[in-house]
């Protein structure tokens, strides 16, 4: 019977003697045991003699009763040791053998040449608040990269749920949001694209093999950072993860889920906060500094052009909604945010056209051909505030740029708009006039979308250390780039996380 038991690997390296202590060649620790059809399949962590220098290796093994050990991963960095420590793992052993593990998890990402230059850092272990988490977090991550790619079929499910089931809880993603603040921004995304890269394969296979199309549980990662004067939550998720709201008929060809498989959608909003006191109450101003969204590709340029449609066929943000709550409203008079904003016009040329032929036998033919075109100004990002009791919402909806406009996170593009050229969301990253960064993504910066959120609260709030949840929907539409396809999709990602700040 599968154990529930968060493994403790930190404990049981930190208890391995020197290995002249040893009575066998290796050391045992249970990771997972397999499915009940396999009763003797474990998958371990093993600590194994190696005769010059006197350091063990780690390896991450399959074991079993019928079969000779499988090595799935072995660990390749040498370990200073003290020889004359009846214990040898100690804090800063154990410190290096961690981030020689984050390493390793790093080499998973099909795009490691662009962090080349990016150190791993090796700080002191006073410096690490839960080690022991931070440690064990790690050590799941890397099994469960190594199931994913390495492990047999007959242990590899019910390993990979096991392990997400661990990794998916309070206690592994608050070791794992503590070890990003120590990685730095820059390996922070590798390492998240190394583990959805895994993620993103593993949902694949399971939807390739079950008739049931069953999936995981969304395993979106998110964290929120409170500090002095400014609020950030970052997020990241496979896009295969994400909930399909709707799609078209027929499904698209390999090559274009391919290229839509392969991506995630990283996440950052930033909001500057401050107290204000006043003579008779106390006003908590919050405004946006920096919400940025962008969808990254999880495999390289040249995989992606051999078995995909090319990078450029990949979802974009269509619509943003985000709703800051106070979770204790006691001393709360009111709140106000400001109007909704009228975004920068741009100007589009919008096009309208038939064409016929008729050429009967022995007749010279009929052919009839119109255009119109007309030119209109509209503003394809539309921002809008409103106010629900004391939650103020936040959204930011693209709008199709044909006449009248329309939200595109609820519709579907004509045949005639995806057949033209001159539709907007064609070319969409390389236009002068495009509704998204260069790579495909969406930054709203205070400088435009600086409106403040303002709440009253009574002054007897002084002092108290107050919290706001966040919670919030992101949509991703596919509508064709360059690729030839009438296919188009949207899906849908929510989060939530609290943020703290002291009326002060």
């Amino acid at each position: 019977m599968m154990s529930d038991k968060f493994p403790d690997a930190f404990t049981w390296i930190q208890n391995i003697p020197q290995i002249t202590k040893w009575h066998t060649t290796s050391l045992s620790f249970c990771i997972c045991h397999s499915a009940s059809d396999f009763p003797n399949s474990t998958l371990n962590l093993i600590a194994q003699r190696n005769p010059y220098p006197k350091i063990p290796t780690f390896s991450i093994i399959v074991q079993s009763n019928n079969h000779p050990p499988l090595y799935l991963w072995t660990s390749k960095q040498e370990l200073n040791i003290n020889p004359n420590s009846p214990n040898p793992f100690d804090e800063q052993t154990l410190t290096s053998l961690l981030f020689s593990l984050v390493e390793s998890i790093l080499t998973y990402t099909s795009n490691s040449s662009n962090y080349s230059t990016i150190k791993v850092p090796k700080p002191d272990p006073s410096m690490i608040n839960g080690l022991k988490d931070i440690f064990n977090a790690v050590i799941l991550t890397l099994s469960f990269l190594v199931c994913v790619y390495e492990a047999p079929l007959y242990l590899r499910e019910n390993c990979l749920i096991t392990l997400k089931n661990h990794l998916v809880t309070c206690r592994a993603r608050q070791a794992i949001t503590s070890l990003m603040k120590l990685l730095g921004s820059n390996l922070e995304e590798q390492w998240m694209r190394s583990v959805n890269l895994a993620i993103t394969n593993w949902i694949i296979e399971r939807k390739d093999s079950r008739s049931d199309k069953t999936t995981t549980t969304t395993p979106l990662f998110s964290y929120a950072v409170s500090t002095y004067g400014l609020w950030k939550v970052q997020l990241y998720c496979p896009i295969e993860a994400m909930e399909v709201e709707r799609s078209s008929n027929p499904t698209a060809d390999s090559r274009l889920l391919f290229s839509l498989k392969f991506n995630q959608l990283e996440g950052v909003m930033q909001f500057n906060h401050k107290v204000v006191v006043r003579d008779k109450w106390i006003d908590v101003i919050v405004k946006i500094d920096n919400i940025r969204y962008d969808v990254i590709k999880l495999v390289n340029e040249r995989l992606m052009s051999r078995k995909g449609a090319g990078e450029h066929e990949k979802h974009f943000p269509s619509r943003i909604s985000l709703q800051i709550t106070p979770t204790f409203q006691t001393d709360f008079i009111s709140v106000s945010v400001s109007k909704s904003s009228n975004n920068p016009g741009r100007e589009f040329e919008v096009e309208r056209s038939i064409e016929g032929s008729f050429d009967p036998p022995n007749s010279l033919g009929l052919r009839v051909a119109g255009r119109e075109a007309s030119t209109m100004t509209m503003t394809p990002w539309k921002f809008e505030q409103s106010v629900l009791g004391y939650t103020a919402n936040l959204n930011w909806i693209l709008y199709d740029s044909s006449v009248g406009g329309r939200e595109v996170f609820t519709t579907k593009p004509s045949r005639f708009s995806i057949m033209s050229p001159r539709s907007w969301f064609k070319d969409r990253y390389a236009r002068a006039y495009r509704s998204f960064t260069r790579r495909g993504g969406v930054i709203f910066a205070g400088d435009e979308y600086g409106e403040s959120v303002v709440w009253k609260i009574g002054k007897g709030a002084m002092g108290r250390r107050m919290e706001w949840e966040i919670k919030g929907s992101i949509w991703l539409t596919y509508w064709p780039n360059k690729y030839k396809t009438f296919y188009h999709e949207t899906r849908r990602l929510e989060f939530t996380q609290l943020l703290h700040l002291t009326i002060a």
